[in-house]
């Protein structure tokens, strides 16, 4: 097996690549532009494997795209590459515009042109898949959960950027017959994930003993699914997932963000205490709420589990111990990319109107 993996340099992506190799004998190659967001550390232990190559560059070159194709000969691509941060797109939408509907469409193009050269019986085998998310659907009401058919409704830049480009994988099966496979995830959470997610940005404010902001009432509830999870269905869909078809994938675990950032409060005076016994959710800062800021996200993942068997393995509860323990110990990593890349300040100021 011959695996082509986009942004496998992402947090996502390189989760995925490190579950590959530890469990499959596939050559893996990843095409990744290496943005202010990739995390090539939590690769460090694959790049001595001489089953994985990186390809530096950008998915938004045509001619590149279609180099490292040809070169790379994949039986299948999974598409991770995107931008990914809401409060990012509404600062500046355009990377998200380029990347994700204009990128998307490029690798298509490529994937297209190499799928019709392949001999019948590779071209049998070839899959497509292309991961999103499921803030395409937009909010949902107090009751009820996200399936396959629910409309798409997006909100913001960022989830309306990745419903074009899963508007234009469909088009692409429906009209040129690529053997292409979606998916549509809940939030991600664990390791190596970059500082500026709810999750990661918590937990490093609150041993900095900065401010703990969060938006609105902190009423805004999410369906939290650990990288790790994902990784196993992403590669289920893969090998087992029927072409054309769509899979949402969540982690059964909706929390609203009030409780989630008091959940890491909670485990981080156990872990990390504060001077004077002091508790770390003293520092929860309510703040003016994100600009078109979705109230809901639930996800209905029942199709997953009774056609490929995917169940997620970690609670909510087992797997944020674990993530906070992970950032606990590696306090070089996120300090280096606060010192550089990102400062921990807030994003998406500029939506808030005159």
């Amino acid at each position: 097996m011959r695996l082509l993996v986009t942004g496998g340099a992402g947090f996502i992506g390189s989760a995925l690549i490190r579950h590959l190799l530890a469990t499959t004998d596939w050559r893996i190659d990843n095409l990744d532009k290496l943005t202010y967001a990739a995390t090539p550390e939590a690769l460090a232990a694959c790049e001595g494997d001489t089953r994985y190559r990186l390809y530096r560059g950008d998915i938004a070159d045509a001619a590149f795209v279609r180099q490292v194709i040809a070169e790379a000969q994949p039986d299948a691509i999974m598409h991770l590459a995107a931008e990914s941060h809401v409060d990012r797109s509404i600062d500046g939408p355009a990377p998200f515009i380029t990347t994700n509907i204009l990128g998307t469409f490029h690798l298509l193009e490529a994937a297209l042109a190499y799928w019709r050269s392949l001999p019948p019986e590779r071209a049998a085998f070839f899959r497509f898949l292309h991961v999103s998310t499921d803030e395409v659907f937009g909010s949902l009401g107090p009751d009820g959960l996200f399936t396959e058919a629910t409309s798409y409704d997006p909100s913001s830049p960022y989830s309306a950027s990745k419903a074009s480009a899963d508007h234009l994988v469909r088009a692409w099966h429906r009209t040129y017959g690529l053997p292409v496979l979606l998916t549509n995830c809940s939030n991600n959470y664990g390791p190596f994930q970059f500082p500026e997610k709810l999750i990661p940005l918590t937990i490093i404010k609150a041993l900095s003993g900065e401010n703990l902001p969060v938006y609105g009432t902190g009423a805004n509830a999410r369906d939290w699914l650990h990288v790790e999870d994902h990784a196993r269905a992403l590669s289920l869909v893969l090998t087992n997932g029927k072409p054309g078809a769509c899979y949402n994938i969540g982690g059964a675990a909706e929390r609203r963000n009030i409780e989630v950032v008091r959940a890491i409060c909670t485990l981080l005076d156990e872990m990390a205490p504060r001077a004077a016994g002091a508790c770390h959710d003293t520092l929860i800062e309510f703040v003016a709420d994100r600009p078109g800021h979705d109230a809901r996200y639930a996800m209905d993942a029942a199709k997953i589990r009774a056609e490929l068997g995917w169940r997620p393995s970690f609670s909510f509860e087992m797997g944020l111990r674990a993530t906070v323990e992970w950032y606990l110990a590696h306090r070089d990593w996120w300090q280096a990319i606060l010192g550089g890349r990102y400062d921990g300040g807030r994003l998406g100021l500029k939506g808030e109107g005159p």
